[in-house]
């Protein structure tokens, strides 16, 4: 039935679509920018091969609308099968819906069934500006030490400055969480996507396996000799944009030096994660790659990750990453560099760059 749809889409849309979308223009404002309400950030995802070729002439600089994606939040006002209207109170954007364009509000669905009042979250068409290529509705992420438990709702703890998190977990989700997370008890890790019912995040997915320890009994890591590299390899997630703009570009390190101060350390105690890392301080710049699309760009160390470090699981999302979690990345740079926000993760390469 689903391509079917698509088959009658595509037919009555073909026409308009050609004639309506045109490139961006090459003078667009190539930095970064957040309305109050909406924020956008570079220009939509190029496919891999003129990715690989773009490297070969120009490096990739910070993300701008001739390198990454563009990335768009709001709120749904309106929904057709073709047009996308979203907004708040003085402020409208209408996006063309491809035949292509696919939603995600718990589970796949076409961007026609999204509802008035849904949060989203949308990746546009490459080289067009008002046309939606993906699409994410109330989509969130829980990712800490578990505290409580009562039936099937969790009491998540992600750090001293995040405060708790209650994931109540969807019974049609229940086996393949369990799966992957047979141990939802207090004390244990765990990571889970799903979709945001006001301060409660419905699980739906999980975003990795659990690792067999408790966060307090971190396995020593590997001994490597040598000196620390300046190139890592490893897994890069995401985190909500929670006490921080939406579409600031950033990441969260898991080896912030100790001399800077990290607030989840002082609450509670300095902690070794298990990839080995360099420290580097709030403001130093990273080279982040995502090996599954080619895309690259350099993001600022906006904070630590904690919890990100106390992980030793690995990204499947195209091959297998090395054990270690190395970047936790602002939602918007995490789609500005290719990333399916419901996979989690993708397999990254991170090289040191200059302090800015």
């Amino acid at each position: 039935m689903v391509a079917r749809r698509r088959l009658l889409k595509a037919a009555v849309s073909r026409r308009a679509a050609e004639g309506q979308l045109q490139p961006e223009s090459a003078d667009a404002d190539a930095r970064p920018s957040v309305t109050a309400s909406t924020g956008a950030i570079g220009a939509a995802s190029a496919p891999a091969a003129p990715a690989k070729r773009r490297a070969k002439t120009e490096p990739a600089g910070f993300a701008d609308v001739a390198q990454q994606p563009r990335t768009v939040w709001g709120t749904v006002y309106d929904v057709s099968p073709h047009v996308l209207v979203i907004g708040d109170i003085g402020r409208e954007q209408r996006f063309i819906l491809t035949p292509d364009a696919v939603a995600w509000r718990g589970h796949q669905l076409e961007p026609a069934a999204l509802n008035h009042g849904d949060s989203v979250v949308i990746r546009l068409h490459p080289g067009h500006r008002d046309v939606a290529d993906r699409i994410w509705a109330n989509i969130g992420r829980v990712t800490g030490v578990i505290t409580e438990r009562s039936g099937g709702t969790l009491i998540v703890d992600e750090g001293a400055t995040r405060g708790p998190q209650v994931i109540t977990l969807h019974p049609s989700a229940v086996g393949r969480i369990q799966v992957r997370f047979p141990t939802l008890e207090p004390g244990y890790l765990v990571d889970i996507i799903g979709r945001r019912d006001g301060e409660e995040l419905i699980g739906m997915i999980p975003a990795t396996s659990q690792p067999g320890y408790p966060a307090d009994r971190l396995p020593a890591v590997p001994l490597v000799s040598g000196r620390v590299p300046g190139t890592m390899s490893g897994s890069a997630t995401w985190h909500e944009p929670r006490g921080e703009p939406p579409g600031v570009l950033g990441v969260d390190y898991p080896a912030l030096d100790p001399e800077t101060g990290c607030a989840e350390d002082a609450a509670s105690g300095p902690r070794e994660g298990y990839a080995r890392l360099p420290y580097l301080a709030i403001g130093s710049v990273l080279r982040v790659r995502n090996e599954c699309t080619s895309l690259d760009c350099l993001v600022p160390v906006t904070g630590c990750a904690s919890i990100a470090r106390l992980f030793n699981d690995r990204c499947v999302t195209c091959g297998t990453s090395p054990r270690g979690r190395i970047a936790d990345l602002t939602l918007a740079s995490f789609v500005s560099l290719g990333g399916e926000l419901e996979r989690g993760c993708f397999n990254v390469t991170v090289t040191i760059g200059e302090r800015l």
